[in-house]
């Protein structure tokens, strides 16, 4: 079975969030699986691709609004991610070092979608399935159904995965002329709210839709920034499956960024270990309770919340937890979080920036990770940090309501609460640290959460189910 993965991003080629963990991990296990699984990214003038050999596998010109336009594929020659990696290159419009926020990124995604099935098209064979993640690939499964230029591919069934329904990639009719010719009694299908919306689209043309997770399945209903009535409707087309992680990576036995290495066989002493070094590096006491944030600064993942709620957990709980925060985004988020360094000197340090070494240090360190998300699909940082034997707090939602089961429930492991709020996560570092003083429950905890499965190996199952299940249908 053939697959071509879609995605604006893969990690370690160009990686802003989840979506490049995913799709950097996911071909590599469905190829150990025994499918032919590639990935196919638009070129970026980035330290991987600099580093790295690549032939020139295909090159031609197409029509991209009303202008011919040359491109090439470029195949990366050893396959040293686990996988074929493909770059569409068009000089000019695709060979630009970021990833997103240029002002002409609607036409650098449709010049990348009509490169690629222009390639396919030409090819000897068609691929089985073409696996279309977010809203930047979310045009293939419409002008694969309705225009003529594609109609050899008729028969290639399309994945459509939202990895976050909130970004649409809409933009105007102006911009129809950049698509190629299609049947124009067809064009309902790409029209939301009076413009071209590439996720709804997509939703509605693909051979069928998944969600990172099965509670974000639902939550589209009701929270997809104006698609909900689209999710009611399309429901029963839609599978939740839970990301994976890439287990050869994320690995506190064989890590190299993490100051020490262990195992379920001596995870006290490994932990300890790396706590001591974390904090160490952030002058914070070793005998509290480490309580830290890894991620993107903003308002969805809860972090405007941080500042005031941390200050107000230190005020409550004086000299019982330290807290340490990783990442950046919103500049009113930073700043917030850099003047607390003022007034929390003791127990509280910050780091604004992505540094993925220390990402690693602090997962194997902590004792604690917070995630008070308003909106997760998925999350994989409670997934890492269950790897780590680190317990995971997280707000009820999303992937983070599939993954993380409360301690105080059967079979628990981490810490649940319900409202992305101040007082709700100030309780929950309370809850930390009474937890904390029980060192045998912290143990017991600890060696439950290093024995979870959730591999790539599983997930990656569920994918090939699904694209068997379309194929047998065709």
């Amino acid at each position: 079975m053939r697959i071509y993965h879609l995605s604006a991003e893969c990690y370690p080629v160009a990686k802003i969030g989840g979506l490049g963990d995913v799709v950097g991990a996911l071909p590599k296990y469905q190829n150990k699986a025994g499918l032919s699984a590639a990935v196919v990214l638009p070129h970026y003038d980035r330290k991987f691709v600099r580093e790295h050999q690549f032939d020139v596998v295909f090159r031609a010109t197409n029509l991209f609004g009303g202008k011919r336009t040359e491109f090439e594929v470029w195949k990366e020659k050893a396959d040293t991610l686990g996988f074929e990696l493909y770059l569409i290159h068009i000089p000019g419009l695709l060979d630009r070092e970021n990833i997103y926020s240029y002002p002409d990124e609607t036409e650098q995604f449709i010049a990348y979608q009509l490169a690629f099935l222009d390639w396919i098209n030409w090819s000897q064979q068609a691929p089985d399935i073409i696996h279309c993640h977010d809203h930047h690939s979310g045009l293939i499964p419409f002008m694969l159904a309705h225009s003529a230029l594609y109609k050899r591919l008729a028969n290639t069934r399309t994945v459509f995965t939202i990895h976050n329904g909130q970004y649409h990639g809409a933009f105007g009719w102006s911009k129809f002329a950049y698509l190629p010719e299609v049947d124009m009694t067809s064009t309902g299908l790409l029209d939301w709210s009076n413009g071209i919306n590439p996720l709804a689209s997509a939703v509605r043309c693909c051979s069928a839709y998944t969600t990172v997770s099965p509670s974000y399945m639902d939550e589209l209903t009701w929270q997809s920034n104006g698609l909900e009535h689209l999710f009611q409707m399309e429901r029963h087309r839609g599978v939740g499956i839970v990301n994976g992680i890439d287990t050869q990576v994320w690995n506190p036995e064989t890590d190299p960024m993490i100051a020490a290495n262990y195992s379920l066989k001596n995870i006290a002493e490994g932990k300890q270990k790396n706590k001591e070094a974390l904090c160490k590096r952030f002058d914070l006491d070793t005998e509290k309770p480490l309580i830290s944030f890894i991620g993107r600064l903003v308002d969805d993942k809860g972090a405007d919340l941080l500042a005031e709620a941390i200050d107000r957990a230190i005020e409550q709980y004086p000299w019982e937890a330290n807290f340490l925060v990783l990442g950046t985004g919103d500049p009113d988020t930073e700043q917030a979080l850099d003047v607390l360094k003022l007034r929390q000197t003791q127990q509280y340090r910050v780091y604004i920036g992505y540094d993925e070494q220390l990402s690693h240090q602090i997962y194997a360190g902590s004792d604690f990770l917070l995630m008070p998300s308003r909106v997760e699909p998925c999350g994989l940082n409670q997934l890492y940090s269950l790897r780590y034997g680190t317990v995971p707090m997280v707000r009820s939602t999303g992937g983070l309501k599939d993954t993380v089961i409360d301690y105080g429930d059967e079979g628990g492991y981490g810490i649940r609460f319900d409202q992305a709020s101040v007082r709700d996560i100030v309780y929950s570092v309370g809850r930390a640290i009474s937890l904390y003083r029980d060192a045998a429950h912290m143990a017991q905890l600890r060696n439950r959460m290093m024995s979870l499965d959730f591999s790539w190996d599983r997930s990656a199952r569920e994918y090939i189910h699904l694209y068997e299940r379309l194929i047998t249908n065709i």
